[in-house]
């Protein structure tokens, strides 16, 4: 019986895993549409997001299916729980990256407002940060996680300057509102996801320590 059980675990593991490996794509794919102009790969994203929501549905099913058949205690408890919480904000950190995709072919259907350079740094540190929070559950380092938590502040920073620059062309010019607007939702979007990448390394800890570290509390 607990054999299988550790079985289903390393199952659930591993479907998230999977699941981050795919937001992972997808928020590059989604920016690297919009840098390359590229709208038969800003729609082949938005048509293949029912994948990752699928998939979310699946982690989710595993999950209750865990916590009514086995009735975990302690250490399991909070990892079966934490990862369904860290699905949640991956899928997520998906729809995102489909909101970039439409703006990106909203953007490429008209001329660029300005050479694409903040943007594209948000995303890099963003999956670098989804990254870490990966390789944090997979070697059972909480110190990594909370190291997480300590870079959602760079990327606030960069939506900051991203947002007065995107905002100084459309002072300037009329014509440069809607694509401006655009851009700006694209870089909140991407703050949103380094976000919801801060709770995924919070539930990390939690999973880990049994500490939480929401809201700047350590308990």
């Amino acid at each position: 019986m607990e054999r299988h059980f550790d079985e289903e675990l390393e199952a659930l593991k591993k479907n998230i895993l999977k699941m981050a490996s795919m937001v992972d794509d997808a928020v590059h794919k989604s920016v690297e549409s919009l840098v390359d102009m590229d709208i038969e790969m800003a729609e082949k994203l938005i048509e293949d997001d029912q994948i990752i929501d699928l998939l979310e549905v699946q982690i989710d099913r595993q999950c209750l299916e865990l916590l009514a058949k086995r009735q975990p205690l302690a250490v399991d408890l909070r990892f079966i729980t934490s990862l369904q919480k860290i699905n949640n904000d991956l899928e997520r950190i998906g729809d995102l990256a489909i909101n970039v995709a439409h703006a990106s072919i909203y953007l490429s259907k008209h001329p660029p407002l300005k050479p694409l350079v903040d943007i594209p740094k948000m995303e890099e540190e963003t999956r670098k940060m989804l990254r870490q929070a990966v390789s944090a559950i997979v070697e059972k380092n909480p110190a990594a996680a909370r190291e997480i938590c300590l870079k959602d502040s760079e990327i606030d920073s960069l939506y900051v300057q991203v947002f007065r620059e995107i905002l100084t062309y459309m002072m300037e010019d009329n014509n440069n509102i809607k694509r401006g607007i655009r851009l700006i939702l694209v870089a909140k979007h991407i703050e949103r996801m380094a976000d919801h990448v801060t709770n995924i390394a919070e539930d990390v800890v939690y999973m880990l320590e049994g500490k939480t570290i929401k809201h700047h509390i350590d308990v």
